[in-house]
């Protein structure tokens, strides 16, 4: 029966080698020792679970603990020397005990901390205050949030105490918008001014420039276009459209990005909202752009952009201006170039830009995207030498690009079916060396005979699944804030980063992936893996090293592919012979872990489940009462149509994955007109383009969660990339 283990097993921690595709296997045997490092931290923890000499760095097991367990191990803690260790225990310690209503316990342990716990001292006078509210001793919780304020005025700690103070005197709260507008305590007293006085635009900025994490935070923005659109400053708009942009109303983005001041990027985002949000006026913005920017970098993309805008002979007069003056950019502009002679019939100048591209810029991304396409159409002309001729340059020359995984992949395939199997073997055993977070890595595990599951038994598998015992490093914010996350003071180290975090408009690549963890660490998993994952957009050149640098820390991938709800997946998975890693896989692709989302077609939560479709499972499993948006009925009611969906298909993984994205009746029309004689083949031949790029997301996510955290697939990718080392 397919169910990760209910007893946590601490050994060796999988993941971690990633970087291998640009760094080669010295940073392999970097991230193996870092496993071997691991092993002895993680069985340490196991003995500590069962000896009962937690430490307090151990934030995870600490948690993981019951209530008075986690109490009990504390209170040991902070009675033993004076360490570092003691004094996490009491502030730790003192904060469960203002949880349970016991503030004179709570104010023992926090006398005379701030001598020893230096770092925290502002946020234990704040823990203070609190228990001396808590006891009913107002006068010293107001004096001693006045020595906050008065001892520490620049410390985001200072918002939290003007708050509280402002509750009194008004215009503490008027000097908590002014020193700290981001602090989320000065978001919330512009809501509550708000809602006494509606008509405050300078309030209502504020929750523009800072209150992104707001659920109704896009409809603050309409609010204020639509009513004081004439009193907006060029400044004001940029950071509405920023608004909009985070949130995907491109449409919306590109109209005040219009009004914003009179940038390069601005011009661009201009162009590109009013495009993607099918707004009028998009082919006029881009042009404005080339014409006031010429030599900015995103010139180069806008005129291609544009170049899809116009008729066919304009077209080509913007693609040359590009391939004549943005070299990085004239592999793409050639690859478009050629498509529009072909639309024009003139398939001699076609051909001839395709030869340039490969020609002189052959190690383009574009020059990858024609040489697979090639490789394609030989292939379904049934031509397969053609199809290896055009296909074996990409690995080399198109190392890093999107297809190269995939034309790798599919030149093991060919090489298997021409009965060349030690090339097929080679080509099967890159792909995991260069590309192990990719999809084909999976099938290519899977060709070599891994035990990783296929298609047809990837369900019955019981991965054992190693979770990391600590927390990841912050690579920026304060050592408060560093301090606050490594406790696991989630909600308060998360206030502190938004009043760190300055310039989110343009984060350094440090302050971008710190705030896709502290994102997570509030139960923001869409938002925050999102952050995480739009770092290898990054084309300026130190930033693409620092991204490249960060991807040698396996925190990246962990945070790349969280555990929430792990509890309740093992449950149900469980009870339904799922194998939990595929259930985990499948709500990362639906949901991102976000509990309450809403879907445009009306489907909801984690799995993503159709009211109607719930109604239908809940009447087969006699459920009378459950909701949607509550993790427990939601994995309950998907797993059980996961497990349908399996059984409609003989328990073929791939078609069930299909069926809960497309329909059982769609899918059995392409399996009727298709077969499945190569399921790879099947599903590149999946006619939805969603469905198609849905299961491939699916079981890449399946993939990377078993990679990273399980100790034999985990070892058996580092020894890959030792014999197959890749040098930059």
């Amino acid at each position: 029966m397919p169910n990760l283990e209910k007893q946590r097993v601490y050994q060796l921690v999988g993941g971690g080698l990633l970087c291998v595709v640009v760094l080669g296997s010295g940073i392999a045997k970097a991230l193996l020792d870092r496993q071997t490092a691991n092993s002895a931290r993680l069985f340490q923890v196991g003995t500590e679970l069962q000896t009962g000499t937690v430490q307090v760095n151990d934030i995870n097991v600490l948690k993981a603990l019951p209530a008075n367990k986690r109490t009990e191990k504390l209170t040991a803690i902070a009675q033993g020397k004076e360490t570092i260790a003691r004094s996490r225990a009491r502030y730790l310690l003192a904060n469960e005990l203002l949880q349970q209503n016991q503030p004179q316990k709570a104010l023992e342990q926090l006398d005379k901390l701030e001598t020893s716990y230096p770092v925290m001292a502002p946020h234990i006078l704040l823990k203070r205050a609190q228990a001396y509210q808590q006891a009913g001793d107002t006068a010293k919780a107001t004096s001693t949030r006045q020595e906050v304020v008065k001892q520490y005025p620049h410390d985001p700690a200072t918002a939290e105490a003007l708050y509280e103070l402002g509750k009194i005197d008004p215009a503490l709260w008027d000097q908590a918008i002014a020193q700290f507008p981001a602090h989320p305590r000065s978001v919330e007293i512009a809501q509550q001014r708000l809602q006494k006085n509606p008509n405050q635009p300078q309030l209502l900025m504020v929750i523009a420039r800072h209150g992104l994490y707001l659920e109704n935070y896009t409809k603050i923005l309409d609010r204020i276009v639509e009513q004081y659109k004439d009193q907006l400053r060029p400044e004001d708009w940029e950071a509405i459209a920023f608004g909009y942009w985070e949130k995907q109303a491109y449409g919306k983005a590109g109209e005040a990005y219009a009004r914003a001041p009179f940038t390069a990027r601005n011009a661009y985002r201009t162009a590109r909202g009013l495009q993607l949000g099918e707004k009028p006026g998009s082919t006029e913005a881009y042009l404005r752009m080339i014409q006031a920017f010429p030599t900015n970098k995103d010139t180069g993309l806008a005129l291609i952009r544009v170049s899809k805008l116009v008729d066919a002979q304009q077209a080509i007069a913007y693609l040359d201006q590009a391939i004549s003056q943005f070299p990085d950019r004239a592999g793409e502009a050639l690859l478009q170039k050629s498509k529009v002679l072909d639309e024009l019939n003139n398939s001699q100048a076609a051909t001839l830009s395709r030869q340039i591209l490969l020609s002189r810029y052959g190690k383009s991304d574009a020059a990858a995207e024609l040489r697979w396409d090639m490789a394609q159409k030989a292939v379904a002309a049934g031509d397969v030498s053609t199809a290896i001729q055009w296909a074996s340059p990409i690995p080399i020359e198109n190392s890093d690009s999107e297809h190269a995984p995939e034309a790798t992949f599919w030149l093991g395939k060919w090489a298997s079916q021409l009965g060349k199997q030690n090339e097929a073997r080679k080509a099967f055993e890159t792909v995991l060396s260069r590309y192990p977070q990719s999809y084909y890595a999976w099938r290519s595990a899977a060709m070599l005979g891994w035990d990783v599951g296929d298609f047809s038994t990837v369900r019955q598998l019981k991965p054992v699944v190693v979770r990391p015992a600590d927390r990841p490093t912050l690579p920026a914010g304060s050592k408060a804030l560093q301090e606050l996350y490594h406790l696991g003071q989630d909600q308060d180290a998360w206030k502190v980063w938004q009043t760190e975090f300055e310039n989110p408009m343009q984060p350094t690549v440090a302050e971008q992936f710190t705030d896709g963890l502290m994102r997570q660490s509030v139960g923001d998993n869409l938002d925050g893996i999102f952050m995480v994952s739009y770092l290898s957009q990054r084309d300026v050149p130190a930033e693409q090293d620092q991204y490249k640098a960060l991807k040698q820390n396996i925190d990246y991938w962990y945070a790349l592919y969280p555990f929430p709800y792990l509890e309740q997946i093992e449950k149900w998975s469980q009870e339904r012979q799922l194998n939990p890693l595929l259930v985990t896989a499948l709500i990362r692709q639906e949901s991102r872990f976000t509990p309450d989302i809403k879907s445009s077609a009306g489907a909801v939560g984690l799995m993503q489940v159709m009211p109607d479709t719930a109604t239908w499972i809940a009447q087969n499993i006699k459920l009378r009462e459950y909701q949607l948006d509550n993790p427990e009925d939601n994995i309950k009611l998907g797993t059980w149509y996961l497990d349908y969906t399996h059984e409609e298909y003989a328990n073929n993984s791939m078609l069930a994955v299909a069926s809960y994205n497309a329909g059982p009746g769609a899918v059995g029309d392409w399996v009727a007109q298709k077969g499945l004689s190569d399921p790879d083949q099947f599903v590149e031949s999946i006619p939805y383009s969603e469905t198609r790029g849905y299961v491939k997301s699916v079981f890449e996510n399946y993939w990377n969660y078993l990679r990273l955290y399980n100790p034999q697939i985990s070892q058996k990718l580092a020894q890959v990339a030792k014999d197959h080392p890749t040098v930059q």
